[in-house]
C-alpha cells in the first residue's frame, strides 16, 4: 500500500473502510475513509491516525515514504477513535514523538488510553509551530462537533485540515474530489452535515468566520475525498447549512399498520404536487433515518405522520422523533397526521417533539378515526394549500 502524494513531502496515508455501513446509527452505504496525513520536513509530522482496526493499512502507508520510527510529532485534531485510535500504536513505534492537540484534546488522550507517559503538548489557538520549511498553524474548533476539536492548516501549503468539518462518509478509488462526480459528493456532505454536524451549526459558523480570511488551496478532511477543485462549492453548501436556509421543498415521514396513515400521507404529497412544491415521501419501515434527516436538512415543509398503537405513536416514529430532538433540525413548518381506533391523543407526542424543535405549526392536528373519510382527506387538501 503506498501514500499518495498531496503536494511535494506531504501524503495520505490514510486507510479506507469498504464494509462499515453503520457510524452511530448513521447508514453508510459508500463506506468510509479514515484520512491520516504525513508531512516531511526536517520534522516529520503524521496528522491524525485511523480506527484501530486499519492501523496495518496506514502503517504501509507510512513505510513507503519514511521509517515510521522517525515521527517526530503526532497531530491530533479530533480524540474520537475514528481518529486516534493508532496513536498507541504509533508512539509504541516511535516513543520519542510528541502529541500536540487542544486543551481539551490534551485531557482527553488520557482518558482513552489510560496512559500518562506521552509527551503531550496543548496547542494553543492561533499558534503556528515550525517544522523546518513549514509551519503548523493551530485553530480551535469546539464542538465542531467534540469540545476538543481543531484544524491544523500549513500556510506554506495553503492546506486547511479540518478534520470532521468538510467530510463525507464514502470510500472509493479515488481520493480527490475532482475524480468524483460533484453531485455524490456534494450528497454525501449534506448527510454527513445532517446526521454529524447539524446539532452544532453556532459552532460551526464561528468556526468557519476563524477559517476566513486563510489561504486555502486544499482541504484535507478526515474523512471522504480531499478538496482541490471544488473548495467553493463545499464552503458554500457550509454557508448555507450553518445558516439554516430553507428551499421550497416538502418531506413526509410515516408509518402506518393498516394503511390509514399511508392514505393520508399520499394524499399530503399529493397536496404539495397540486401546488409544485417538489416532494419526498419516506416511510419508516423502508427508509432509514439518516436518509431522512438528510431530506430534512433544506426542506421548508415537514408532514409527520403516526397511527396509535396502545394510546402512543408507533416505535418508529418514536426513534425517528428522539433522533431528530438530538440533531435539532431548524425553521420548519409542520404538519401532523395520522390514524386512531379509539383514543386520539398519540398525535401529541409528535406535537410535543415539534413544539421543542422550535417548528412552526400552522395546521391543527389530522386525525382519521380508521379510515380516512373524503371529509379528511379534503381537510388534508386545505391545510397543504394553507402550509404553502
Amino acid at each position: 500500500m503506498q501514500a499518495i502524494k498531496i503536494k511535494p513531502d506531504i501524503y495520505w496515508v490514510g486507510a479506507k473502510d469498504w464494509n462499515l455501513r453503520d457510524f452511530h446509527g448513521y447508514k453508510t452505504n459508500r463506506g468510509s475513509s479514515y484520512n491520516a496525513y504525513l508531512i516531511r520536513d526536517e520534522k516529520i509530522v503524521l496528522i491524525d491516525t485511523v480506527k484501530t482496526t486499519h492501523y496495518s493499512e496506514m502503517l504501509a502507508r507510512i513505510q513507503s515514504v519514511i521509517d515510521p520510527r522517525r515521527i517526530d510529532i503526532v497531530v491530533s485534531n479530533h480524540v474520537e477513535m475514528d481518529h486516534s485510535g493508532s496513536i498507541e500504536a504509533i508512539l509504541k513505534l516511535a516513543p520519542q514523538a510528541k502529541v500536540l492537540a487542544s486543551a481539551q484534546g490534551v485531557k482527553g488522550l488520557p482518558q482513552y488510553f489510560h496512559t500518562a507517559d506521552w509527551n503531550l503538548e496543548a496547542v494553543p489557538t492561533g499558534e503556528a509551530i515550525p517544522i523546518g520549511k513549514r509551519h503548523l498553524k493551530f485553530i480551535a474548533m469546539p464542538l465542531v462537533h467534540w469540545p476538543d476539536s481543531m484544524a491544523t492548516y500549513i500556510p506554506e501549503e495553503k492546506i486547511l485540515m479540518p478534520n470532521d468539518a468538510f467530510g463525507q462518509h464514502i470510500a472509493g478509488e479515488h481520493i480527490f474530489d475532482d475524480q468524483t462526480g460533484l453531485d455524490i459528493l456534494l450528497e454525501e456532505a449534506a448527510k454527513y452535515y445532517a446526521n454529524i454536524i447539524l446539532p452544532y451549526g453556532s459552532q460551526v459558523e464561528k468556526a468557519m468566520q476563524a477559517l476566513t480570511g486563510l489561504e486555502v488551496e486544499i482541504i484535507a478532511p478526515s474523512h471522504g475525498v480531499i478538496w482541490r477543485s471544488h473548495i467553493a462549492a463545499i464552503w458554500k453548501k457550509y454557508l448555507s447549512w450553518v445558516a439554516a436556509k430553507q428551499v421550497n421543498k416538502a418531506v413526509v415521514v410515516y408509518d402506518s399498520m393498516w394503511g390509514s396513515t399511508e392514505i393520508m400521507a399520499q394524499a399530503i404529497k399529493s397536496g404539495f404536487e397540486d401546488h409544485q412544491v417538489p416532494v419526498v415521501i419516506r416511510s419508516l419501515k423502508h427508509s432509514h433515518i439518516s436518509d431522512i434527516v438528510t431530506d430534512l436538512l433544506e426542506a421548508k415543509f415537514v408532514a409527520l405522520g403516526s397511527p396509535t398503537l396502545n394510546n402512543m405513536i408507533l416505535p418508529s416514529m418514536g426513534g425517528f422523533l428522539t433522533y431528530i430532538r438530538g440533531l435539532k433540525p431548524k425553521q420548519k413548518t409542520a404538519m401532523i397526521f395520522g390514524s386512531y381506533g379509539w383514543f386520539p391523543n398519540a398525535l401529541q407526542t409528535i406535537k410535543e417533539a415539534a413544539v421543542e424543535l422550535g417548528w412552526q405549526e400552522t395546521q391543527p392536528l389530522i386525525q382519521a378515526k380508521y379510515r380516512p373519510t373524503p371529509a379528511i382527506l379534503e381537510q388534508i387538501k386545505t391545510a397543504v394549500a394553507n402550509m404553502v
